[in-house]
């Protein structure tokens, strides 16, 4: 197994980095977007959450890793031992599951085990991706040259928290609620609007411009090529003080404050863009308060709320014929009227 790239050696892209950080203290925030040029560590980025993040605990035995805590989502194994109190469990690595562009319905969302079948003449489950991803993170590279038919599946899983399947004789129904992280290149496509509303948070990467970062970038990279265990090492102890406090974000996160001032803001911030719905507003206020967790405050203020606009808030604007300003730049402008 290849060792991941360390999250805190990755140069710049601070907004991204916030944004990742953001959905590893809440996932309920909604996933990450990350779009932009070639080369730019998204899918670096991504790869490096793997490492940064504590273990979980899930019942033993269970091939969707349900949560031994009660009144969580749970299988139809899993169910009824919760129920008589028998909760046995383990501690499991949080899932990083790719989806590659090129998966079948079959390998994405389970199908009949074939071999078992033939072999056994039993009709097993075999779990698909979106049962690996449950608790954990589904990462997909590309994600604007996703197939129609997966991003349909998709969106149905993303909204209901479960993956039912209903074929070849079986019925099965298990949790599948997953944090969705996608990367691309907007030169290569868009993203179906029905997807794009699916995430919490979208980031904008673009090549660095300073001179003296991209020669650390370069040597970074190249260190890390030369030795990958040599590099991780060394960056090993300066990850796991931000694993210490995405463990610490978590357990503060309920007890953090959004004050009547930070809705406040908030809502005039999506009025003054003019974003549909109330999703804004919420996805504004979930990213707030976990940065204010992150960062060990017990309330949401101006300040978080200013870094977590455009993540928020740039994929939900409407197209303005008579402003050719990337998303971004409105926000921002919205940011500097609104908070005058």
């Amino acid at each position: 197994m290849s060792l991941s790239f360390p999250f805190s050696a990755i140069v710049g892209q601070d907004e991204m980095k916030h944004a990742i950080l953001v959905a590893a203290v809440d996932p309920g925030v909604g996933g990450v977007l990350v779009f932009g040029d070639r080369g730019t560590g998204k899918s670096t980025a991504v790869r490096a959450l793997a490492a940064l993040l504590p273990k979980m605990r899930a019942m033993a035995n269970c091939p969707y890793g349900c949560d031994p805590e009660p009144g969580t989502p749970s299988c139809e194994q899993c169910a009824p031992l919760k129920a008589e109190g028998h909760t046995k469990s383990v501690l499991k690595t949080v899932p990083v599951v790719d989806l590659p562009l090129g998966a079948t319905e079959d390998r994405v969302v389970g199908a009949l085990d074939l071999e078992r079948a033939l072999s056994q003449g039993i009709k097993a489950f075999e779990p698909g991706l979106l049962a690996r991803a449950n608790r954990g993170f589904l990462y997909i590279d590309e994600v604007n040259l996703l197939e129609d038919h997966l991003v349909d599946l998709l969106i149905d899983v993303a909204a209901s928290g479960e993956n039912m399947v209903e074929r070849e004789g079986l019925s099965v129904r298990h949790p599948a609620r997953f944090v969705l992280v996608g990367s691309g290149n907007p030169e290569e496509g868009e993203l179906r609007p029905q997807l794009l509303d699916r995430f919490g948070l979208a980031v904008d990467v673009t090549t660095p411009t300073d001179l003296k970062m991209r020669i650390e970038v370069v040597r970074r990279r190249d260190a890390y090529e030369r030795s990958p265990e040599a590099f991780v090492e060394t960056w090993r102890k300066e990850d796991e003080k931000i694993r210490r406090r995405i463990v610490a974000a978590r357990k503060k996160l309920p007890d953090v404050e959004v004050p009547d001032h930070a809705l406040t803001r908030a809502a005039q911030l999506c009025m003054a863009l003019g974003t549909d719905g109330l999703r804004g507003e919420l996805a504004l206020m979930r990213a707030s308060r976990a940065l204010a967790a992150f960062e060990g405050h017990d309330a949401v203020n101006d300040s978080h709320l200013k870094r977590m606009a455009a993540p928020a808030l740039r994929h939900r604007l409407r197209r303005n014929p008579l402003d050719d300003a990337g998303s971004g730049t409105r926000v921002a402008r919205a940011v500097e009227e609104v908070f005058a």
